[in-house]
Order: structure tokens, then C-alpha cells, then sequence
């Protein structure tokens, strides 16, 4: 890990991801100081619809990511649909056209595991609503990293499955209701 690359969040959601992170991103000041990184399960011919979607709402900078930029404070980067996200240990953003892990590319687990190594203890991941086990790896190589792991209250969310098996494999994470996640991560940045 590269000491000088700061903080990061990385957030995971699959099924009920719209409205669970129409809760979050746009409670996020426009001066927020990480980068968010999001990896949505999203089927391959959607194209990019969530940019958009969430650039109207929301007061940060909103993109899809682009293979080999850096990732920048106050800015939310989707990854594209078909592919997986990863973090360099400079701080910039790869783009992956490999195989699918969990039946799923792009795959919270690749975001999370990359950023791991990438930011360590400066990174706060956030594992939302979704019906597979796709980002329980991920969260636990954030918690050996000394990251921070967020996971959304299973017995509130759309889809309970990924909340509770981040829980399984990180029983100290930090489980909240979705309204308190966005004033948890400004909290946790602003006083780190």
C-alpha cells in the first residue's frame, strides 16, 4: 500500500441497489473527501444507466470509471456494466474483462480486495442489499487491511443474503440501518 494515497470508500449492492444507495449518495456533501468506488450487479447489455441516474441526484460528481484514471476526492465512480473495477496501489482505477467471480463481473469482491490492498487502513467499505454472497471476501480482506467495514442492517434490507454473509465473515463490522451510513462514512472521513 501507498502511504500517500489517503482514503477511500467502496460500496457493494446487487439486488435493491437503486434504492438503497438513492439513501446514501446523495446525502454525501459535494465536497466529500474520498472517492466512492461502486460496484452494482447490473446485467451486461444494461450499458451505463446509473450515472446518469444518480449524477441528477446527488451533490458529489457522478461517473462511470475509465480504465488507468485516478480516483478523486467528491467523485462517485460506477463500474461499467461487464466489468470488473479494480484499484492500482497508485490510486488508479483498472478496468477487467476477466472471468466472473461469484457469477458476477463486474464483482464487489474484485473492487474490495484491490482497494484492500490499495488503501488498507484508510478504506471504509460498504456491503448493501443483494441476494448472493458476492462481497464477503471482499469485506474481509478490508478488515484484515485495518479498513473500516459498514454493512447495511440485513433484517431491513431488500435482500438480506450479502448483508448477512459480510456479517458471517466480519462479525465487527459496523451494521446500520441505510439512513445512518452517509452521516456514519462523513463522520469517519472528516475526523480521520
Amino acid at each position: 500500500m501507498s502511504e500517500d494515497l489517503g482514503r477511500a470508500v467502496v460500496i457493494g449492492a446487487s439486488a435493491g441497489a437503486i434504492e438503497a444507495l438513492s439513501v446514501i449518495l446523495p446525502a454525501l456533501p459535494a465536497d466529500f473527501p474520498a472517492p466512492v468506488l461502486i460496484v452494482v450487479h447490473i446485467p451486461a447489455d444494461r450499458g451505463n444507466f446509473l450515472s446518469p441516474l444518480f449524477a441528477a441526484k446527488c451533490q458529489v460528481s457522478v461517473r462511470e470509471a475509465e480504465d488507468k484514471e485516478r480516483a478523486e476526492p467528491g467523485t462517485v465512480y460506477f463500474a461499467p456494466s461487464d466489468y470488473h473495477l479494480l484499484v492500482e496501489t497508485d490510486g488508479t482505477l483498472a478496468l477487467s474483462g476477466d472471468e466472473p467471480v461469484q457469477h458476477s463481473r463486474p464483482s464487489i469482491d474484485v473492487l474490495f480486495e484491490s482497494a484492500a490492498d490499495a488503501y488498507g487502513a484508510g478504506l471504509i467499505g460498504v456491503v448493501l442489499t443483494g441476494a448472493n454472497e458476492d462481497g464477503s471476501a471482499g469485506a474481509h480482506s478490508i478488515a484484515v487491511a485495518d479498513g473500516t467495514l459498514v454493512v447495511e442492517d440485513p433484517s431491513r434490507a431488500y435482500a438480506d443474503t450479502m448483508p448477512r454473509a459480510a456479517i458471517r465473515k466480519c462479525p465487527g463490522a459496523h451494521v446500520m440501518p441505510l439512513d445512518a451510513i452517509a452521516p456514519f462514512l462523513i463522520s469517519e472521513l472528516v475526523r480521520r
